[in-house]
């Protein structure tokens, strides 16, 4: 399967690499992000080389007005949408201890990381459904990047962890709402990556991953979280609604 994909914080770190290879593979994008169109023509253009449409739409989906302006995007501007990726989202500005965590903190990275896409989510599966019922052979799915931070404990950014834990059950949660219009949603599950979100902690991880916190020995890639988007993105898990795909290298494995 092939056809449409809106994706969320799509021009930078995993969302790039998750864009990169859908193109690849022959969908046309639409890509979302807060940065001016002027920012990121460049990355529109790499991806263009693919031979595929290639759309940005400026928009902040943490709120209502973003949101309405990028569903109002994909509507005008899309014949029809196969695929949403919720990918965008934050760590916190800064690391503090547990009992220090700000109300400030809090609410910005939940309603980044959580609130947003399930409003999002919320939109374009009203939309899905729509061009389910006037198109029986219409088929779509949604894929929502987590983190392996969903069960793994890190104390200085518990937002982040417990906005990842919210996620994993929002994924349930649109699995079963939308299996009757045969609409599958996903979660992926991503461990370390190198991206711009790491870069500030890359040193610790790189220590860890030569004392074999990994299963397999190296730090993942966006390329990585991609392939596995794109795998569910053409139905290659089908009978597999709600559940979560690992790219993790091993790391959440439990060893003695």
């Amino acid at each position: 399967m092939s056809g449409a994909a809106l994706i969320t914080g799509g021009t930078r770190g995993i969302g790039l690499g998750v864009a990169l290879q859908l193109a690849q593979s022959g969908f046309d994008l639409l890509l979302n992000g807060m940065r001016e169109a002027n920012q990121v023509s460049e990355v529109v253009k790499t991806l263009k080389e693919h031979n595929v449409r290639v759309d940005y739409c400026q928009a902040d989906v943490s709120t209502a007005q973003g949101r309405e302006k990028l569903v109002s995007y994909v509507k005008e501007k899309f014949t029809t949408l196969n695929v949403l990726i919720n990918n965008a989202g934050v760590a916190p500005l800064k690391r503090n201890d547990l009992l220090e965590m700000t109300e400030e903190s809090y609410d910005r990275v939940m309603t980044i990381n959580l609130k947003g896409p399930f409003f999002l989510t919320q939109q374009i599966a009203r939309y899905m459904v729509e061009q389910k019922k006037s198109d029986p052979g219409y088929r779509g799915c949604i894929v929502n990047v987590g983190s392996v931070s969903a069960t793994m404990v890190s104390t200085p950014r518990g937002q982040y962890c417990i906005s990842k834990a919210g996620m994993g059950m929002m994924t349930q949660l649109f699995a079963v709402r939308l299996g009757e219009h045969g609409i599958p949603v996903y979660e992926v599950r991503p461990g370390v990556i190198e991206t711009d979100m790491t870069a500030a902690v890359m040193e610790k991880y790189q220590k860890l991953r030569d004392q074999g916190l990994f299963v397999e020995p190296r730090l993942g890639v966006p390329s990585d979280i991609g392939q596995a988007v794109v795998a569910l993105a053409q139905g290659s898990f089908p009978y597999a609604t709600g559940n979560v795909i690992m790219v993790d290298g091993g790391l959440t494995i439990a060893r003695l």
